[in-house]
């Protein structure tokens, strides 16, 4: 298949999507239930705030992933309407997907702060890198 290269690290990302959002299922499910909280409680984000202590992070992860990332899907999908696919793009795409990955698992472990930004940096980077190469082609 011409475009695998680059849909593996696209469907590596996806998979990093849903097995923060299955940890936050799981996460959230045990609390509420842990903690006695009404789930009526929970109706707004603004209700819920102070209440889900222990599944914040996962909960922010979770939402992190939603942001950069979507750079990174219209770059692959960009780059597969166009055609466009070489060892850099593919590289760099796998790059960012790994350190999303890092960011992913610091943020929902030990979240210190400082390693979590250099791993979110480093990958934004990437990214960065990504659409120049993209640019660099289209141009």
């Amino acid at each position: 298949m011409y475009f695998k290269p680059l849909l593996l690290p696209m469907l590596f990302q996806i998979a990093l999507t849903f097995a923060v959002w299955l940890r936050l299922y799981h996460l959230r499910i045990s609390e509420i239930q842990r903690k006695r909280i009404q789930p009526q409680a929970l109706a707004t984000r603004s209700g819920g705030r102070g209440l889900l202590t222990d599944s914040e992070a996962t909960s922010d992860n979770l939402m992190n992933l939603f942001e950069m990332p979507v750079l990174f899907y219209l770059a692959i999908v960009v780059a597969l309407i166009l055609m466009i696919q070489d060892p850099v793009l593919v590289a760099f795409a796998w790059l960012f997907v790994a350190l999303r990955a890092v960011h992913s698992v610091i943020h929902i472990t030990y979240n210190k702060v400082l390693h979590r930004f250099w791993a979110y940096f480093a990958s934004s980077a990437a990214l960065f890198v990504i659409w120049g190469r993209l640019a660099w082609h289209i141009l």
